[in-house]
């Protein structure tokens, strides 16, 4: 019986290890699955109009995942598009178009995560008394649009074509960004841009709404990208943008739901 006894005891010893030996292996498997997402660089090409949005939502990330850092590279959504193919290290590409997304040949399956459409943005007080897209026709009016390139001049294209008008702009920017800063400079009267970028703005311009933009609207994707180096980390920055956190934040600064 003392055999036995101690034949048994040594066998309880032995599974206690092995329990605790796999106990400590799933643990150190799952932390290091969930340690990209707590930790780690991020670095995130996103669409200009997100500036606002993603710079909060970068620090709302890093306060939740201590240790981690998310590093933005902002502009127009072709010219990201085409920085990632040449090779530029990135881990999560948010376009303001489907357009954009599919000729990045990394990309991974995207998820529209909001849309965006276009205002006209113009001087506080709307002085020359802008109501529509037709008002920009005037020949007295300076106005700036996005190249049709980039996906807020696609959309500017769309609206103008539907309003059955002519524009003829003063100037041709990369992004909505530079577009709105036309606006902002007093350098235009008028600048097609998205309805975010003139919230973000307010203090500054004021928005026209018109009927077009509901015809050219812009799905936004979003995705991890397949050469990521961190991808775990970037697909937990897409998951916190797709959260309620990331919503809340998205809808407040104006955009609207997929």
């Amino acid at each position: 019986m003392k055999t036995l006894r101690f034949a048994v005891a040594g066998l309880a010893v032995l599974l206690t290890a092995s329990l605790a030996a796999c106990g400590g292996k799933t643990d150190n498997s799952a932390g290091s699955a969930a340690t990209p997402s707590k930790g780690g660089a991020v670095i995130v090409f996103a669409a200009a109009s997100l500036t606002e949005s993603f710079t909060t939502l970068g620090k709302q990330f890093e306060s939740a995942n201590p240790g981690s850092t998310v590093t933005f590279n902002f502009g127009g959504s072709s010219a990201l598009a085409t920085q990632i193919n040449e090779g530029a290290p990135a881990d999560v590409f948010a376009s303001a178009s489907p357009k954009n997304m599919q000729v990045v040949t990394d990309a991974g399956t995207p998820t529209t995560f909001v849309k965006n459409q276009l205002v006209i943005a113009v001087s506080k007080g709307n002085t020359k008394g802008i109501t529509g897209l037709a008002d920009l026709t005037k020949a007295d009016l300076k106005v700036a649009l996005c190249a049709e390139t980039v996906p807020c001049g696609a959309a500017a294209k769309t609206a103008i074509e539907a309003a059955g008008v002519k524009v003829t702009p003063v100037t041709l920017e990369q992004d909505v960004k530079a577009a709105l800063s036309k606006v902002k400079l007093g350098e235009v009267d008028a600048a097609l841009v998205y309805r975010t970028d003139a919230k973000a703005s307010a203090t500054d311009v004021d928005a026209v709404e018109f009927p077009e933009s509901a015809k050219a609207i812009n799905d936004y994707p979003i995705t991890v990208l397949k050469s990521a180096e961190n991808a775990a980390g970037g697909q937990a920055f897409v998951d916190y943008v797709l959260s309620a956190e990331g919503t809340k934040v998205l809808t407040e600064a104006g955009f609207q739901a997929p």
